[in-house]
């Protein structure tokens, strides 16, 4: 099986993949589609959160892709033309934040990983991959970083020009492409005979690495993602993969380039050597310590525990949650995340979806509340105001003057009730309205 495609022949197949994606699925043929082009819109909800605090009585008024003004409802009017949307008993939030999604991957219960990259075609991967975009929108998430395609090569890159192109309704993407592993230490792994395509880019040394993180950035990444530990083999426990040096060099090489580095890490060690490489965002970080906690504080790395991931795993592996004992897995995350509020460290919310489903990405969130601790406010600041501020985008995630009208209304109250995120009635991305 080959590992790679000539040009001309990879652009024809992503191009196909797109076109299937927005022909061939009848959920983005029929709906959402935006029922307005951005002009002047006052919403009045029960209640606006502005990314950090709640207040009663407030309205909001976008005009064109932006927030014209915000604040009591008796101090802002509908201009001439301007329509009007009542939202009672519903609170307006700016639109959601996802963490860490990938959207070319879908549940493991439904095809297991190995049989995504190897067996599924990149054409089915992208057309699938424009519903779980649409499914992520519909849930009140208008921007997601997507960090790695897991095999799809840079069909990432494709669906977020799709995206922003207008041709498919979907979030704003950071995208990470095919993220950067240590030859021989990711997968899929078969016989020993037998090569097959990786699920990330192979790296190695000076001269591989510097040519990897650049053709990623050359080839449309956002972002550049390495995996600082995994499984060398089946059945092992993760252990570092790059040294100290080879991961200096890759944020180095990426910093120069303008692109922030962010570390898939679950082990201290592998934690450890990507906080002093200088990443920005650690993944997972499932057996996190106290001691790497505190030197992530001090050099400003955050945290991306994704509860949601290793919950849904431990279920598809057999644990009947809330009667089997739970997984020590899922009991060494809760002691990680608690070593991590203890340290300050700052918390990106993110659940990794695609390894459950698009659309279900409010599971993090509930989680967080319901089984880790956190307070609904936290965890609402944490995915709008928050992620804004870690992933470097001043124009989102709170609900002020001049930033981008990216809106979400919920029924209810989520700073009382997380579960409200998932009774979305409308959802705006830059002005216009996709559902109502």
């Amino acid at each position: 099986m080959p590992t790679c495609l000539n040009v001309t022949s990879e652009l024809r197949h992503l191009a196909f993949g797109l076109l299937l994606g927005v022909l061939s699925c009848p959920a983005v043929a029929q709906s959402p589609v935006p029922s307005s082009k951005p002009s002047s819109l006052l919403l009045r909800p029960a209640a606006v959160f502005d990314g950090e605090t709640m207040h009663a009585d407030w309205a909001v008024l976008v005009e064109g892709d932006k927030i014209k003004a915000a604040g009591p409802a008796s101090q802002i009017s509908a201009p001439a033309g301007a329509r009007t949307v009542e939202l009672p008993g519903q609170t307006l939030l700016p639109g959601l934040i996802e963490g860490h999604s990938h959207l070319l991957l879908h549940p493991y219960n439904e095809t297991t990983w190995n049989d995504q990259v190897l067996l599924e075609s990149q054409a089915l991967r992208v057309a699938r991959a424009t519903a779980h975009a649409r499914a992520t929108l519909l849930a009140g998430y208008t921007t997601a970083r997507d960090l790695g395609t897991e095999g799809a090569d840079y069909a990432d890159v494709g669906l977020k020009q799709a995206i922003d192109q207008g041709l498919i309704p979907g979030p704003r993407l950071l995208v990470a492409t095919r993220a950067l592993v240590a030859t021989g230490s990711y997968g899929p792994k078969l016989s020993v005979d037998v090569h097959v395509p990786q699920g990330a880019q192979e790296a190695d040394g000076v001269d591989g690495i510097v040519r990897a993180v650049r053709e990623q950035i050359g080839r449309g990444a956002d972002i550049i993602k390495v995996y600082a530990d995994y499984r060398w083999g089946k059945g092992e426990p993760s252990r570092p993969t790059f040294s100290q040096d080879e991961l200096t060099l890759i944020v180095q090489t990426a910093k120069g380039a303008g692109r922030p580095v962010v570390a898939h890490a679950s082990t201290p060690e592998g934690m450890r050597r990507a906080t002093l490489a200088g990443v920005e965002t650690i993944e997972h970080g499932d057996a996190g310590t106290a001691e790497v906690f505190k030197l992530m504080k001090q050099r400003g790395v955050a945290l991306c525990p994704t509860v949601a991931a290793g919950d849904a795993i431990s279920q598809y592996q057999g644990w009947k949650k809330g009667s089997g004992p739970e997984p020590e897995r899922v009991q060494q995350k809760r002691q990680s995340v608690q070593a991590a509020r203890k340290s300050g460290v700052t918390i990106v919310v993110g659940g990794d979806v695609g390894v459950f489903r698009h659309g279900d990405n409010s599971r993090e969130a509930e989680l967080l509340v319901q089984e880790f601790g956190f307070s609904p406010l936290e965890v609402l600041r944490a995915q709008t105001s928050g992620n804004a501020r870690t992933f470097h985008l001043p124009d989102r995630g709170r609900i002020q003057p001049g930033l981008l009208a990216d809106l979400v209304a919920v029924e209810g109250d989520p700073t009382q009730q997380i579960t409200a995120l998932r009774q979305v009635k409308l959802v705006v991305k830059g002005g216009v309205v996709y559902n109502e």
